[in-house]
């Protein structure tokens, strides 16, 4: 057998990621190993269907199959994911910017908004006691 590097889709990773059931079933492997008759028994869906869902994950090289017996069992294979979370961190790093951002700009004008009371009465006050003239 000869030695070859795997290279994910990244594109055939996200197909697999857009439907809820596809994602649904990741999760029931994040918990470990399971063989495909019992990830169908959790859903409400025919085996035919999550047979269908599992080809596809399988194809995205989102879970990995080997057989015990009769059964064929899958497990979470999390590499391709990698590639998901370096294009959202693209993301996060966005929002974590521009959400600091807005927290300053929020925070400067409570501070102002919060003073300008202060000020005023300040004000109203030392006009009140001011002496006549």
């Amino acid at each position: 057998m000869r030695h070859r590097s795997v290279t994910y889709s990244s594109e055939a990773t996200f197909q697999a990621l857009a439907d809820p059931t596809r994602r649904a079933v990741l999760d029931l492997l994040r918990r470990g190993s399971q063989p495909a008759g019992e990830i169908a028994g959790a859903f409400a869906i025919s085996r035919p269907a999550i047979s269908k869902h599992l080809r596809l994950l399988r194809r995205a090289h989102l879970v990995q199959e080997h057989r015990e017996g009769r059964h064929r069992v899958y497990q979470l294979n999390p590499e391709p994911l990698r590639a998901v979370d370096s294009w959202l961190d693209q993301y996060r790093r966005f929002w974590s910017a521009n959400l600091s951002s807005l927290k300053q700009f929020v925070e400067a004008e409570h501070a102002k908004e919060t003073m300008q009371p202060r000020a005023a009465k300040s004000t109203s006050r030392s006009t009140a006691t001011a002496p006549r003239t």
